[in-house]
């Protein structure tokens, strides 16, 4: 029964996921804001049918901590699912991708034309100081960029290295860093196809306090990720 739901909702989240993907290309003609607003009408279907399908639901602390307008969220990254939460949690959102990323038919080419921020993992200190001005600018333009700090998804309990990029945006920037977590790998796992029912609960806690070191920033993050909040299930 669990492998059916999670059929239904896979039914779903692809086949609408195809029609927007379309649709945007139509739309990024005449209008590149409104790729970011099919994209977040996507991400609340996608929440609807994992709740309709596979009774997984989201359960959201902490939204005071979001600032008005731009800023920058450190985001813990589990599962597929939260890229589906933060289309839905804030109003502009702009991820931050591994480049590789604008090979998926339709739906890569509109990522940079929304102000998704590409990045090149093995670009080195000229690849990350573009990602900070790029960011930045999205920040000063009052988007929210979600920035993955452990680059990629890292299972359910296991403890992943939070790297470069989030610490260049954290010292370098001019912006708020809020950290978020989650146990989104709990009932959808990092390559998993069945679903479990069940909430799912996303934390957003007050921003870093500005000036903190490398060291303190890594050790702040990894506390709250892996020994704080990311448990609770």
């Amino acid at each position: 029964m669990r492998l059916l739901r999670s059929t239904c909702f896979n039914i779903v989240m692809f086949g609408s996921g195809a029609l927007l993907s379309i649709w945007c290309a139509v739309v990024a003609r005449f209008l590149p804001d409104g790729i970011v607003r099919v994209a977040r009408l996507w991400g609340r279907i996608c929440l609807w049918a994992l709740r309709a399908c596979c009774g997984i639901r989201l359960e959201v602390e902490g939204r005071e901590n979001l600032p008005p307008g731009g800023a920058v969220i450190a985001a813990q990254h589990q599962s597929a699912l939260d890229i589906l939460i933060w289309l839905s949690v804030v109003p502009r959102p702009v991820f931050v991708f591994k480049k590789e990323l604008r090979r998926i038919p339709v739906f890569g080419g509109l990522m940079e034309p929304a102000g998704m921020i590409a990045v090149d993992r093995g670009g080195g200190g000229k690849a990350l100081r573009e990602m900070v001005t790029k960011a930045m600018d999205a920040v000063q333009a009052g988007r929210q960029v979600i920035v993955f700090p452990e680059g990629t998804r890292v299972a359910y309990g296991v403890r992943g290295r939070i790297r470069s990029g989030i610490i260049a945006l954290a010292q370098q920037g001019n912006a708020p860093v809020v950290p978020a977590a989650t146990n989104s790998g709990l009932r959808w796992g990092r390559k998993a196809y069945g679903k479990y029912p069940g909430p799912v609960h996303l934390t957003i806690l007050p921003p870093l306090p500005a000036g903190l070191t490398r060291e303190e920033i890594v050790q702040r993050l990894e506390q709250i990720f892996y020994e704080d909040l990311a448990g609770a299930a």
